[in-house]
């Protein structure tokens, strides 16, 4: 075994080891079983009738070995505050030299009451030529996944999962069940010396640490810990108290609200330790028998939930180490006097290293966010603007001091947290003129990038289009560069087509104008000075305002390129699903690529569906293959969403089907350009008022999508 797996045997020995010191504290309902093996079992869990809350909580103990409820989970540890260890298995999809699956198998595992835990756990996936899906039904519905390639291994960076050899993803909060599927592009041909198998799996954050060793056979785990969430009851503290007979927080005790589902957990009051869940289970903590906890000089008292100090008879003072001690009646005066002059010395050396401290702390950060502006541009993007106002234009970019938008936004509290992906977080901001903004702040930024970062801020603050995002300006200070942009009120186009109770809501003529409208900007965006590609089109990406206005946003990964190319060489990055296939294997972005991802959009408008699904079968997982294939069977009547069949013209969505195909063609070369399509959408939205013929020659002949 090499050294990646002795530390993982090791973590896992830790955790047992906790496990057993937590057997001498736990607390059960008296004559309950306390303990599987070497696991404590606390109440409200337990191992039968009568020593748990209810079957949620059941430990099923088999030689030895503790299992969640009557599953086959192991339990590796369970804690007071709320969370639950447990081992979740490992998928694969595996190959041999030719190409030939050889051994695969989805994972997942259904937790009923307790959430996977959104802030300890990672879905990770492994492998030279893998993708990899995780999907939730109960609690929260969702579907993400990251994908990880590369070519040799001498590519890979131990510690990294980045994207090469090794990807992660975060889970959102109230997720209770999952299932995962692990895919290859290539089959791992190529690879396959070093790499025969792609792996996908939840983990605990802390407890994965990736190595080049881990492609060969993941190194025989097949098992990884995961962190549960656990609380109890349905509804928070200020209503379960309501009802004071299920109300299970006792005496010596506080309610908190949990943060992952519906519910409540209890801990005992300062000064108490123990159980809280269960009557008497939190006892009073002598703080007089504990020397790390006792500041007493001379006699300590314990008193219920705290503790007292006194001075022996004859002498007077607080008794404390901390505070003045105990001294005799005579020195009484001459102490305090002695006490008071040293309080004051130290109180004025005090003051003085503090102020020197501070001075030298603020040119320390006046000097830290100087790096940071220049390193990300600052002085080039200051250049930049002062030539173009020289010359007369608009000047629309605005520079922001961090100190500006840490007051827009409550110094970036969660709570103004509006959007999260893989590029970022937004927050909602307000600024001093009561303009609403959106405050982007990217995870990276590649500083061997920085002069086509700062170009991109000069041209997309000047883009005057209806249907794009404005970006009113960034600010440099930070480690990595904020963007600011307009703030649009009505979340996503994906929300409005497949988030619960949003489904079917969308009329057919409101799709149709914002397909419409996307396409458009796209076209404004391609026919730039310097032509902009956005790299990442997706529904995710197209906000809507409250007229329900297409807004294109989130040029994160946005490219440009000169008049003089049609092509550039870039990493490939995208969202699973749009990505442009010919992008894919070449790596060469084009205008093409966002058409392609256009298509997609399309797709979905016309048949509610999610781009990627575990619902449907194998072969059709993917959107774009699965509508190609039922045009081409003329099943088209059967894919659309049942509002569009009841709302749109037949010929109509027939038309709208046709160029969703030719943006999808496989070959970049085949597909028209976002003009193109524009202008074929600005037709189709009159389509009711004229004759199939009356609008323009039929779409050109059907051709092959190779």
């Amino acid at each position: 075994m090499g050294l990646h797996g002795m530390l993982r045997k090791l973590t896992l020995k830790g955790v047992i080891i906790a496990a057993i010191a937590a057997i001498a504290t736990a607390q059960v309902i008296p004559g309950c079983p306390e303990s599987c093996g070497n696991l404590s079992i606390p109440y409200p869990f337990g191992m039968r009738e009568g020593c748990y809350l209810n079957e949620s909580f059941l430990i099923t103990c088999n030689d030895s070995k503790p299992y969640l409820r009557k599953g086959d989970l192991d339990v590796l540890n369970i804690s007071l505050e709320g969370q639950l260890r447990i081992l979740s298995p490992v998928a694969y999809d595996c190959y041999d030299e030719l190409g030939i699956p050889t051994s695969n198998s989805d994972q997942g595992i259904s937790l009923s009451k307790f959430p996977v835990s959104s802030t300890r756990n990672k879905f990770t996936a492994v492998g030279c030529d893998t993708y990899a899906i995780i999907e939730g039904v109960d609690g929260r519905r969702y579907t993400t996944g990251c994908m990880s390639l590369c070519d040799r291994i001498s590519d890979l960076l131990n510690g990294s999962c980045s994207g090469i050899g090794c990807c992660q993803t975060s889970i959102p909060k109230g997720v209770q069940d999952f299932s995962m599927s692990v895919y290859s592009y290539s089959n791992h041909t190529g690879i396959w010396d070093f790499n025969k198998c792609s792996y996908a799996f939840v983990v605990e954050e802390d407890h994965y640490n990736f190595s080049s060793v881990d492609l060969n056979n993941l190194q025989n785990v097949d098992q990884f810990p995961v962190v549960l969430d656990w609380a109890v009851g349905d509804a928070p503290c200020e209503q379960a108290r309501k009802n004071m007979t299920a109300y299970l927080c006792q005496e010596n005790s506080v309610c908190y609200d949990s943060d992952n589902g519906p519910g409540y957990r209890c801990n005992c009051s300062e000064g108490y330790q123990g159980n809280p869940y269960f009557q008497n289970g939190c006892k009073d903590t002598n703080e007089c028998n504990s020397t790390s906890l006792n500041e007493c000089t001379h006699i300590c008292n314990n008193t219920p939930g705290n503790y007292t100090c006194l001075c022996p008879k004859g002498y007077h003072g607080d008794g404390r180490k901390s505070g003045i001690g105990c001294f005799q009646n005579e020195k009484q005066s001459s102490r305090i006097k002695e006490t008071a002059g040293i309080s004051i010395g130290l109180v004025a050396i005090f003051s003085i290293i503090s102020f020197i401290y501070w001075g030298i702390r603020r040119r320390e950060i006046i000097k830290l966010k100087e790096n940071f502006f220049k390193q990300n541009g600052g002085i080039m993007l200051q250049q930049l603007l002062s030539n173009s106002k020289s010359k007369g234009s608009v000047q629309r970019a605005k520079i922001f001091t961090e100190e500006e938008l840490k007051k827009a936004t409550n110094n970036f509290n969660e709570r103004n947290v509006v959007g999260e992906g893989g590029y970022g977080t937004v927050y909602k901001g307000t600024l001093p003129n009561d303009m609403i903004v959106a405050i982007k702040k990217s995870k990276v930024v590649d500083h061997g990038q920085i002069e086509q970062f700062v170009n991109e801020v000069i041209i997309l603050s000047q883009i005057k289009h209806p249907n794009v995002v404005k970006l009113l300006g960034c600010c440099l200070e930070t480690p990595v560069p904020l963007l600011v942009y307009e703030f649009i009120t009505n979340n996503t186009l994906s929300h409005h087509i497949h988030d619960d109770g949003r489904v079917l809501s969308m009329p057919w003529e409101m799709r149709l104008r914002i397909a419409t409208e996307t396409a458009g900007a796209l076209a404004h965006m391609h026919s730039a000075p310097m032509h902009i590609i956005h790299r990442d089109v997706k529904s995710a990406n197209i906000l809507l305002d409250d007229e329900y206005t297409a807004k294109v946003s989130d040029f994160g990964v946005s490219r440009l390129i000169p008049l003089d190319q049609t092509q550039l060489p870039t990493l490939v990055q995208g969202t699973f699903g749009y990505i442009d296939p010919e992008y894919f294997h070449s790596g060469l972005l084009t205008k093409k690529s966002d058409v392609y991802s256009f298509g997609v959009i399309l797709l979905e408008l016309l048949t509610g569906q999610k781009v990627v699904s575990l619902d449907r079968p194998e072969k059709d997982r993917n959107l774009a293959t699965y509508f190609i294939s039922s045009l081409e069977d003329d099943r088209l009547h059967q894919v659309l969403e049942d509002r569009v069949k009841k709302e749109g013209h037949a010929e109509q969505l027939k038309r709208v089907a046709e160029v969703a195909k030719k943006c999808l063609r496989l070959k970049g070369d085949k597909r028209p350009t976002m003009k193109e399509v524009k202008e074929e959408f600005e037709a189709l939205r009159h389509f009711h008022m004229h004759s199939w013929l009356e609008i323009r020659p039929e779409l050109e002949e059907k051709e092959p999508m190779l």
